[in-house]
């Protein structure tokens, strides 16, 4: 009977798992996605939870006790700088785990561990490309035809 066990072993020990979650929460907070094994994602999900509301209390307690986690400075930039503000009115739920299916290799049961509204901001940045690359060629176009006239 598991009663009263909480948490993931995902068959490592303590200190391999902790490295683990570490990188793996480290990589969705500065790629804002991740794919990797469902257990792996259940197991991080709470982990990134907890660091997106540490940055939203933004104090330098909070931002130390990120940075004894997170593995790089850059990743403690961007979740106080961004996610923090991004994920402000927002109580919980901060990330999803999708099921993508069967790993070809070895059978493992694949998952995509994402931060809600991370697809919505690629969106807008993409757009936002679309729309710059087509005003420029759009000027290309204008400077072209005054030259010829």
């Amino acid at each position: 009977m598991r009663h009263k066990v909480a948490g993931y072993k995902l068959k490592r020990d303590a200190s391999s798992r902790r490295a683990l979650l570490r990188n793996l929460v480290t990589s969705v907070i500065e790629t804002e996605r991740v794919v990797t094994t469902v257990p792996k994602a259940k197991a991080a999900k709470p982990l990134v939870d907890k660091m997106i509301t540490l940055a939203k209390r933004d104090t330098l307690h909070a931002r130390r006790q990120a940075a004894a986690f997170l593995q790089t400075p850059a990743a403690v930039k961007k979740l106080f700088d961004k996610l923090g503000t991004r994920f402000g009115p927002r109580n919980g739920g901060y990330t999803r785990v999708v099921r993508l299916g069967f790993r070809q290799g070895d059978g493992a049961e694949q998952a995509m561990l994402e931060l809600v509204g991370s697809e919505l901001v690629k969106r807008a940045a993409e757009r936002a490309k679309r729309r710059e690359e087509r005003l420029k060629a759009m000027k290309e176009g204008r400077e072209e035809g005054g030259e010829e006239k």
